[in-house]
């Protein structure tokens, strides 16, 4: 990929790699991770200024150094998107998985085509809580596969943009992690697999200091 910066501190931001991370996000969810905070607060700043310029698009951001068990996610869900009552639980028709699904719509305008989150920070939560942070990132890969390919709904792509330290990376190289595969929960054949038919979630890394080079 071209570069993010050619002077690594340089306040600016050179927008010719974002384009190619949209190619991948047409397919894939992504772990985007380095050590560097400033890098990756540029790096979440610029795409999520690029993903809000595009037509039928929403993003969605998350702060994720404040997200560190469920009411926290919650909270910044329902301030991000638009929807009815949040129970603080992942199932249910009024939890997590329910406001992901809702579509919101504006008389006058056309539905949205694409929604994109961005978790700023999405290590905080692996590190205070890991199998948390599983059923979550099940969740969000869960209802983005339904809503591709069961759901007779008017087409609504999601992606999600996972942006942390290194700790990303090691998940996702785990295969038991959610990035690899789906929550295996107590009544034996993941949830997702099921009602989607897909035998995995469809996730991608980068490492965003390579964004410098």
């Amino acid at each position: 990929m071209s570069a993010l910066s050619r002077q690594p501190d340089s306040p600016l931001v050179v927008a010719d790699w974002q384009p190619q991370l949209v190619q991948t996000l047409e397919e894939f969810h992504l772990a985007a991770w380095s050590e560097r905070a400033d890098r990756r607060a540029r790096f979440a700043a610029s795409l999520s200024q690029f993903l809000g310029a595009q037509r039928d698009t929403e993003v969605c951001s998350f702060f994720g150094r404040y997200i560190l068990d469920l009411d926290s996610f919650c909270h910044q869900l329902e301030r991000g998107l638009p929807g009815p009552i949040l129970r603080r639980r992942i199932d249910g028709i009024d939890g997590v998985t329910s406001m992901l699904r809702y579509r919101h719509s504006v008389r006058g305008r056309r539905a949205s085509r694409f929604r994109y989150y961005i978790w700023n920070d999405a290590d905080a939560l692996l590190r205070a809580d890991r199998p948390l942070f599983g059923q979550l990132v099940d969740a969000m890969a869960g209802v983005a596969a339904e809503a591709e390919y069961v759901s007779d709904d008017l087409l609504l792509i999601q992606r999600s943009i996972f942006v942390g330290s290194a700790d990303l990376h090691e998940y996702f190289e785990d295969e038991r992690g959610q990035f690899r595969s789906w929550w295996q929960d107590e009544f034996g054949e993941p949830f997702w697999s099921v009602v989607t038919g897909i035998e995995a979630p469809r996730f991608e890394t980068c490492e965003i200091d390579d964004l410098d080079r």
